[in-house]
C-alpha cells in the first residue's frame, strides 16, 4: 500500500496516477458509478475551457450568405470536453469533433484552425480552385491562458475521487 495505507498513489497528476485511480475504482463494488462520477467531474472542470474555444471560433469573420447553414456555429456545437478512463488512452481533453453534414466539409474544425487554410472548388466553376483561410489557430490560442487552470481543475477532480476512495478503507 502506498502513501499512508492507500491502495494507490494519491498524487494523480500523471497518467500512471490516473491509471492507478481507475484500477482502484474498478475494484470497488460500485465502481461503475464511481467512474461515471469521476468522468462527470472531469468534464465539468473542462467546460470553461471549452466555452473559450467555442467563443474563439465564433469570433472568426464570416463573409457568406446568411441563409446558408452557419459554419462557425456548426463547429462550435461540435466542441466539447472528452474524458476516457481506460483503454489505449486515458485522460481528459477538449476536442473539436468532425462536422459531418455541413457543406460537405467534415474537417472544418481542423481546416479553419490551420494557418495555410484549405482549398476548394468555386461553386459554379468546375475548374476554378481557391484557397480560403479561417481564423489562424483559433482553437489553440483561445485556451492558452486557461490551460494551467483547467489542468489544476482536472487534477482536483481526480484528487477528490482518490480521497473519496481512501475514506472507504
Amino acid at each position: 500500500m502506498a502513501s499512508g495505507g492507500l491502495p494507490f498513489e494519491l498524487g494523480v497528476e500523471s497518467h500512471e496516477g490516473l491509471a492507478a485511480l481507475t484500477r482502484a475504482i474498478r475494484a470497488e463494488a460500485d465502481g461503475k458509478e464511481l467512474r461515471k462520477d469521476l468522468a462527470r467531474n472531469m468534464r465539468e472542470s473542462l467546460k470553461p475551457a471549452a466555452a473559450l474555444a467555442k467563443s474563439g471560433i465564433m469570433s472568426m469573420a464570416s463573409a457568406g450568405p446568411a441563409t446558408s447553414p452557419g459554419l462557425r456555429s456548426s463547429i462550435a456545437r461540435k466542441i466539447r470536453p472528452e474524458v476516457k478512463l481506460g483503454g489505449r488512452w486515458s485522460g481528459a481533453r477538449i476536442k473539436a469533433f468532425k462536422t459531418k453534414n455541413i457543406r460537405h466539409f467534415p474537417n472544418a474544425p481542423k481546416r479553419t484552425n490551420r494557418p495555410r487554410g484549405w482549398r476548394h472548388l468555386v461553386y459554379g466553376r468546375p475548374d476554378s480552385w481557391v484557397t480560403q483561410h479561417g481564423k489562424t489557430k483559433w482553437f489553440d490560442h483561445s485556451m492558452s491562458g486557461v490551460e494551467p487552470n483547467a489542468r489544476e481543475a482536472v487534477e482536483r477532480a481526480m484528487e477528490d475521487m482518490a480521497r473519496r476512495l481512501a475514506s472507504r478503507i
